[in-house]
C-alpha cells in the first residue's frame, strides 16, 4: 500500500493579538468562526480547510507566515467590499497569468499583523 498525503486539513498563523486577528479573518474576510478555546487560540473554516490563529507559541514568526490565497467568485465585486471592510491595500487586482482555459487574477492585502494575503479569482 502506497502512503501519501490527501489534502490540507488545518493551517496556522502566527498572530501577535488573537482577538484583533479573530475580528480581521472573521469580520473583514468572512470566515466562519468555529471556537476559540483560549484567549491564545482560535479556529475559524475556510472552505475545506480550518485556519488556526496562534500567538507564537515555540514557533512561527507574527507577521511572517505563508501567504494565503483564498479563491473568490467575483474579485472586482469582493475586493472593495474586503478593503470596505478595513483591510489594508498591498496591491490592487491584476491580471498575473493568461491560461488556456482561464485568467487568473490577484489582489493583495495585509492583515493586522502584516501578513500578506491572496484575493483571487479564475476568471473563465
Amino acid at each position: 500500500m502506497k502512503h501519501q498525503l490527501s489534502e490540507i486539513g488545518q493551517i496556522a498563523i502566527t498572530v501577535s493579538d488573537v482577538s484583533v486577528a479573530l475580528a480581521f479573518y472573521r469580520d473583514v474576510l468572512g470566515l466562519d468562526f468555529l471556537f476559540s478555546p483560549s484567549s491564545s487560540l482560535a479556529f475559524l473554516n475556510a472552505g475545506s480547510i480550518r485556519i488556526m490563529l496562534s500567538t507564537p507559541q515555540g514557533a512561527g514568526v507574527v507577521g511572517g507566515n505563508s501567504i494565503l490565497y483564498f479563491k473568490v467568485s467575483d474579485l472586482n465585486e469582493i475586493f472593495p467590499v474586503i478593503i470596505s471592510r478595513g483591510a489594508v491595500v498591498e496591491h490592487e487586482p491584476q491580471l498575473i497569468a493568461k491560461l488556456p482555459d482561464h485568467e487568473l487574477w490577484i489582489g493583495f492585502i495585509r492583515d493586522p499583523d502584516g501578513n500578506l494575503i491572496g484575493i483571487m479569482e479564475e476568471k473563465r
